[in-house]
């Protein structure tokens, strides 16, 4: 995955079996242009426009557009109200989870 590496605590088999209690995320290299990069909660949602939407809704702002992630689904982080940085991620549609 490029500089992206994956670090995980469920197998891709155990994943849909497992929609809570595993831990995943990956590392990457800093980027100046990219704002705010820090360890970063990831929620997943089921639609990411959707989610997007209510983020802004709810007072939060959304940090750009969705970005592919090869093999995982759609990213997008955004600030909420109190200016914490978290992510939303729309995962591919892994044996009908997503």
């Amino acid at each position: 995955m490029g500089n992206y590496v994956l670090a995980t605590t469920a197998t891709e088999d155990a994943m849909p079996d497992m929609p809570r209690g595993a831990i995943n995320g990956g590392f990457f290299p800093r980027d100046p242009a990219m704002p705010a990069q820090h360890p970063s909660v990831v929620i997943a949602v089921p639609d990411i426009g959707a989610a997007m939407a209510a983020v802004n809704r709810a007072g939060g702002e959304v940090l750009g557009e969705p970005m592919e992630i090869p093999g995982i689904g759609q990213y997008v982080a955004f600030f909420d109200t109190e200016h914490n940085r978290l992510s939303i991620l729309q995962p591919l549609d892994r044996q009908g989870c997503a």
